[in-house]
């Protein structure tokens, strides 16, 4: 298990109010031996990483100054103030994780401390001569997800002005993995680049996003929040065209446009996968029989795996391309065939003789297939005639005017597809959907399998969509306006959009782990609990670069529940949180007292195991309750591949008390899956 050296607080959270990065720098060289981080392949001498903590140290002492300004405290000034506070962050993660695996970073560092300082002195003399700087600058954002400060870089080409009316496309641009990157490498590898375009190149006409993603996950969970929150932040500063935003990268990058392009078909003009893999199996070499994982696994790799959502690449243009020696143009050719039987438009693109690597020509093809897309624009809300969508989730459970929220059965594929004819008839039919939102305006009717429905006078006209739900015999209803009021507040408490599990779908949002206080019911329970917290924190400060937020069960707030997943560490004996959550879950019979732990017709010692489980927050059912887990798979995948960053445990899991967390497979005693309205779907 890699721990961090260093239990202190953090950079994550913005400043920090005590020297503990000076610390770190002065004491490197003797807690290396006998910390758990990896051993880095350069050792900087005892004085240089002396003056990188006295650098840092005096760069918080700066922000600490700017922090309370008034003048910092409206939009523009917290964004200007995260420009500058990024790099602080980037200095103190590199020291906490000892991260030097050559020589040249220890230059990288004191470029970025220095860079650090020289912003926040134009920042404090009300200067800041960053944000309208032609070429690539990085920005910096606080994410909601855990309070950190995250990096992206963002080029400008001549003329953007944010006061003028003219709207700016985006091309959004996923970098590939790179083991060694972190932030201040990556500050380094791009800050200070032109504005890209040479003089044999028509000027570039715009903006440019390249996201840091939370380092190496192709753009899952909290990394794929970040391209958004990025994007977000970018929409905040400058004039973005929506319905201009390209979305594009290569190798692991090109697994996040695959990833991010089609479970998101509705955002893009245009898509573009660079040798990226597409699923799991394949790209491991492994056989989907043979080599078939747990049942709770299998069902959960359709959430990421882009080939159950090739159909979707009907609704927004895909290029891909591929080297013709490289083993990843296998991923292009896995989606030409998917797409080609489904009867949807791919561009393919192959690089004669080429490895792992674009070549010129198909280079200029890719990108000219993206410039061409973003002068006609992805279709305007509404405008959108014909739609064939699927997903195996309800996180992405939306395509324009399209809304499944609710499956039949979890975790399958759930297909929508339809046009509105020149009768202003919208005709759908539909797969392993239960409920459905439509956008009221589209059309005047809708034909649902069969079922011949209003539309635009549904609901009384009041609501700007409509719901129509399943019947058990397989017709299709219109829910009136009162109907439609009382099911979008799902007092049923079913699974919808955004709270649907896994347990890790809780981490790509605002969470707070909640630690308990007091005697568990069993000595064990509570050591394993602390291990299992004291294990999410290294590794997600690690690998998804932000610091885990703790209180204790006595010191939460009502507002921390109404802001917060909650994450609860402990038993009904030590976490009071917990013992008060338990009895109130839909998902019953699920028990746990000294003697036992039971779910559903299954006993577990409760001497012996632990529960861990996703639900809805009985005390805030807009957020989820999560008990005993952190990410459900751990450093070994993160070291592995960007592919083993997939859900292990499903919605519920019962496990073996280990003193070594990270064997957390290994301890599964049973895990399972909760159907559309959170009870056990198998049993």
């Amino acid at each position: 298990m890699s721990r961090a050296c260093f239990a202190g607080r953090g950079a994550g959270h913005g400043l920090l109010k005590s020297g503990w990065c000076l610390v770190v720098a002065l004491s490197w060289l003797s807690v290396t031996a006998a910390c758990c981080c990896q051993e880095p392949a350069f050792q900087p001498a005892a004085e240089q990483l002396a003056e990188a903590g006295q650098q840092l140290q005096s760069l918080q002492s700066e922000l600490a100054g700017l922090r309370d300004r008034a003048e910092l405290q409206t939009a523009q000034g917290r964004q200007l103030l995260a420009d500058v506070q990024v790099y602080e962050k980037a200095a103190a993660w590199m020291l906490r994780f000892a991260e030097f695996p050559k020589a040249s970073w220890v230059g990288q560092l004191q470029k970025v401390l220095a860079e650090g300082h020289r912003r926040a002195g134009r920042l404090s003399e009300g200067a800041p001569d960053w944000n309208l700087r032609v070429g690539t600058t990085i920005r910096g954002y606080v994410s909601a997800v855990d309070g950190s400060v995250q990096p992206y870089a963002l080029t400008l080409p001549e003329g953007v002005d944010p006061v003028t009316a003219k709207r700016w496309p985006v091309h959004i641009v996923l970098h590939g993995r790179a083991d060694q990157m972190n932030e201040v490498n990556f500050i380094d590898r791009m800050d200070g680049r032109g504005p890209g375009a040479s003089k044999s190149e028509r000027p570039r006409q715009w903006l440019q996003l390249d996201v840091y993603g939370r380092g190496n996950n192709a753009y899952r969970w909290s990394g794929e929040t970040d391209v958004f929150e990025a994007l977000a932040d970018v929409r905040a500063r400058f004039r973005v065209d929506e319905n201009r935003v390209v979305l594009h990268g290569f190798s692991m990058g090109g697994a996040g446009a695959w990833h991010l392009g089609l479970h998101y078909p509705d955002q893009w003009c245009s898509v573009g996968a660079g040798a990226g893999f597409v699923d799991f199996y394949r790209y491991q070499k492994k056989d989907p029989v043979a080599d078939r994982l747990p049942w709770t696994q299998h069902q959960t790799l359709g959430i990421y795996d882009a080939v159950d959502y090739a159909l979707n690449a009907a609704n927004v243009p895909v290029v891909t391309y591929g080297g013709e020696l490289d083993p990843q143009l296998l991923a292009s050719t896995t989606m030409q065939k998917l797409t080609g039987e489904l009867q949807v438009p791919l561009q393919v693109l192959i690089g004669a003789g080429m490895g792992h690597e674009f070549d010129a020509d198909s280079r200029r093809r890719f990108m000219e297939f993206h410039l061409e897309k973003s002068l006609v624009g992805r279709p305007q809300s509404g405008q959108r005639k014909k739609l064939r969508f699927s997903t195996r989730t309800l996180r992405y459970s939306r395509c324009d005017w399209l809304r499944v929220e609710e499956q039949q059965v979890c975790y399958q594929p759930a297909t929508v597809e339809g046009e509105i004819d020149d009768m202003d008839t919208l005709r759908l039919t539909t797969q392993n959907a239960a409920l459905l939102r439509l956008s009221r305006e589209i059309a005047g009717t809708v034909v649902i399998d069969g079922s011949e429905l209003e539309l635009r006078g549904a609901a009384e006209g009041l609501l700007p969509d409509v719901w129509f739900q399943r019947q058990a015999d397989g017709a299709w209803t219109v829910l009136g306006y009162q109907e439609s009021r009382a099911i979008s507040r799902n007092p049923d408490l079913r699974k919808r959009p955004g709270l649907q599990g896994p347990i890790d779908d809780a981490f790509m949002g605002s969470f707070l782990c909640v630690r308990g206080t007091g005697v568990p019911l069993h000595p064990a329970a509570g050591g394993w609990s602390e291990r299992v917290l004291q294990q999410f924190r290294e590794e997600f400060a690690k690998w998804f670069r932000g610091e885990v937020r703790v209180v204790s069960d006595q010191d939460l707030t009502e507002q921390m529940i109404a802001e917060h997943h909650l994450i609860l560490f402990g038993d009904p004996g030590s976490n009071s949180v917990l013992a008060r959550v338990l009895p109130m879950l839909h998902a019953q019979p699920v028990e746990w007292n000294a003697e036992r732990i039971r779910v559903g017709q299954r006993e577990w010692s409760a001497a012996e195991h632990g529960l861990v489980l996703i639900h809805p927050n009985p005390l805030n059912r807009a957020k989820y309750v999560v008990l005993n887990s952190g990410h459900t798979f751990h450093e070994r995948d993160f070291r592995a591949s960007n592919a083993w960053l997939f859900p292990r445990l499903g919605d519920a899991a019962v496990l073996r008390l280990s003193a070594e967390p990270e064997n957390a497979e290994s301890a599964v005693q049973w895990s399972g899956v909760f159907d559309s309205g959170w009870k056990l779907s198998t049993e």
